[in-house]
This record gives C-alpha cells, sequence and structure tokens, in this order.
C-alpha cells in the first residue's frame, strides 16, 4: 500500500508537513482566488458569489461573505444557507470548517483548525496537525472571536465579542470571555 500523502496526514488529523509541494500548490491557488474575490466590488455581487463557490468546498444560498477574507485551502470551508461573515474573517482551514444554516459572525472572527505539537523538538521538526470545528445553525459569534482546533459549537448558540472558545459549546447557550465561559442557557 502506498505511503498517504501530506495531505491525506494533514485531512485524517495527523501530523503533517505544511510545506509538502502539494500543499504550497494548494494555499497558492486559494491565495489568488483570495486576493481576485477581496478586490470584486460591491456592486458585482455574482461575481464575488462565483468566486466564493471557487474558494470554499460548499457555499448555502443566500450567504454573504464580507472581505477582506483568508483561509488557507478554502476547500475544507463548508457554508451553510443564510450565513452571514462579516469584514477581516480569517478561518484557517487545515481540517474541515463546518457552519450551518443562518450563522452570523462578527467582524474579525477567527477559527483555527492547526495545531503545532507541544513538544519543542517536536514542533522544530516542522510538522503540525489540524481538527475540525463544527458551528451549527443560528449560531452568533461576536467580533473578534476565536474559535480553536476541535470545537464544537451547540445550535442556537452565542459567543461573546472578543472571546476565545476553546472547548465545545453546548446549543442554547451564551458563552464569554477567555477562555469562553457558558454565561447562561437560552432555554
Amino acid at each position: 500500500m502506498a505511503e498517504p500523502t501530506e495531505k491525506n496526514k494533514m485531512l485524517a488529523g495527523e501530523l503533517y508537513r505544511a510545506d509538502d509541494s502539494e500543499l504550497l500548490a494548494e494555499r497558492r491557488r486559494a491565495q489568488q482566488l483570495l486576493s481576485r474575490y477581496n478586490a470584486t466590488p460591491d456592486d458585482d455581487p455574482d461575481l464575488r458569489a462565483h468566486l466564493l463557490r471557487e474558494i470554499c468546498g460548499a457555499v448555502g444560498m443566500g450567504t454573504v461573505l464580507l472581505p477582506l477574507f483568508a483561509c488557507d485551502y478554502g476547500y475544507n470551508i463548508r457554508l451553510g444557507r443564510q450565513v452571514f461573515i462579516n469584514y477581516h474573517c480569517i478561518f484557517l482551514d487545515c481540517a474541515p470548517i463546518e457552519i450551518g444554516d443562518d450563522v452570523k459572525i462578527g467582524p474579525a472572527v477567527q477559527l483555527y483548525t492547526a495545531q503545532h505539537p507541544l513538544d519543542a523538538h517536536t514542533r522544530r521538526s516542522g510538522v503540525e496537525s489540524a481538527s475540525p470545528i463544527r458551528i451549527g445553525s443560528d449560531v452568533w459569534i461576536g467580533g473578534g472571536a476565536l474559535v480553536l482546533p476541535g470545537v464544537t459549537i451547540g445550535d442556537r448558540s452565542v459567543v461573546g465579542a472578543g472571546s476565545v472558545v476553546v472547548r465545545d459549546v453546548p446549543p442554547d447557550c451564551v458563552v464569554a470571555g477567555n477562555p469562553a465561559r457558558i454565561l447562561r442557557r437560552l432555554v
């Protein structure tokens, strides 16, 4: 059996080398598309929608993503219907980022799937890994929030502006802070 590629290792959540030639080429492709997307004028929503569909793995109807937007690959991002993503968001999509329907994401929100080894010797070797982020439907993430690798945010939950989400958020909760903690239940 053939040795798994660095891309296969990345997608499986294993340690991989991000400087692999296939991954470098895919990031270059994403950056070229993002350059065009981020330069698209507001008065050309059809072109912007077309480019967003080229960048992302899936984009639901009625979804709006405002520039400037940055990501690693794009193909690992799946956006549901009627998603609104405000200005200056960064989605590091070395693992899947799945966003449900009717989600609101504030400006400068950052979703990070990439992670580096804790052991300095291993980290120096140049390997990293990634864990998926899943955001349910009807979620609101306030501006400047950070969501870290492996986190799932349940349906109808709210993440306060500036929060750092390091663990899963159950459905129907308001969380805020660093690290984000449950402030109240919504039902």
